[in-house]
């Protein structure tokens, strides 16, 4: 029998993803359920909606998320939302008997300045960046609620830990959106307008790390079909059960800017705007573990971008 697997959040960017990799596995039964019919943050609602589905699995990509701007400015409404939607999800998966569970941590997590490749072991062994504290320490509750689960309940509860996601279903809002699909907007109505120039926050230096959300998807999946010996063996550590996901090499801001200039057609001039925050000054994840489970990222930045500005023109040039 097919197993039955809750996407939490299916129409965000890894949601979405996630449910495209499992669909075209095809031996997978996939739940969903739109935020306006199920909203998790209502705790009796979740528990009501996990007692009747009966999920097997729970891919747990349901997140209050967005850039440096929104994580500033409204540093409450993330730490409180990603808790709430937390706390409910994990008490219903337990309560109702889920077998495995994935949950969608953030690169964040990590402290601003620990040595580069990021290294698993390095959470929790420095401050964090500032500008998105409140949304890391949400999300680093999310990775010690698998450890806590686990080791009190004996449940298969796996944090993995994305680098910079893009690609389709992506947030395009002006001020709300991470780099790329801020990026791809402002280029694009730049293009549109004949502006002579496109301002970009920061120096430019920051170095980062961006990998396509449909490899993540294919990620998840991949982890969900692994066997069942070896899947309850990534949860069963003395450090925390987590693994990151990513493409293994990074960039500047300015050297991914400039790509995306070109994917989308733009000439005009770069103006970076020093005066603004540059966040974490390197963010690059060390890989190793899910390489030696036999996975590896397969899009190519440029091939990535394309597609990803053709979601773009498809869903908001109009906008």
């Amino acid at each position: 029998m097919a197993k039955k697997v809750f996407v939490a959040g299916h129409n965000g960017l890894v949601g979405s993803a996630t449910l495209h990799a499992l669909r075209e596995r095809g031996c997978y039964d996939t739940v969903t359920c739109p935020r306006d019919r199920l909203d998790l943050e209502d705790r009796e609602a979740t528990y009501d909606f996990f007692m009747r589905s009966q999920p097997d699995f729970v891919v747990m990509c349901a997140a209050k998320v967005g850039g440096i701007l929104a994580n500033s400015t409204c540093p409450v409404d993330f730490l409180h939302k990603n808790l709430r939607i937390q706390l409910n999800v994990f008490d219903a998966a337990y309560t109702s008997n889920v077998r495995r569970m994935i949950f969608l941590g953030s690169s964040c997590i990590y402290p601003r300045d620990c040595p580069q490749p990021i290294r698993e072991e390095y959470i929790l062994t420095g401050p964090l960046e500032s500008t998105n504290r409140a949304y890391a320490v949400a999300k680093i509750a999310g990775v010690e609620a698998c450890q806590a689960f686990n080791r009190q309940f004996g449940t298969s509860y796996l944090a993995l830990m994305p680098t910079n996601l893009y690609g389709p279903g992506d947030n395009y809002h002006p001020q709300n959106s991470h780099v790329i699909p801020a990026l791809i907007r402002r280029f694009h109505e730049a293009k549109q307008r004949s502006h002579q120039s496109v301002a970009v926050w920061g120096s430019g230096t920051p170095r980062r790390e961006f990998m396509f959300s449909l490899d993540l998807g294919d990620a998840i999946a991949y982890l969900l079909g692994l066997p069942d010996e070896q899947f309850k063996s990534l949860t069963l550590t003395d450090t925390m059960p987590l693994i990151n996901v990513g493409v293994g090499q990074d960039m500047t801001v300015r050297e991914i800017a400039s790509l995306i200039r070109s994917t989308v057609g733009y000439e005009g001039d770069i103006e970076f705007d020093s005066s603004k925050p540059d966040g974490t000054p390197q963010k690059l994840l060390e890989i190793s573990k899910m390489s030696r489970l036999g996975w590896k990222a397969k899009t190519a930045i440029n091939a990535g971008l394309s597609l990803a500005y053709e979601d773009f023109l498809r869903k908001h040039a109009k906008d």
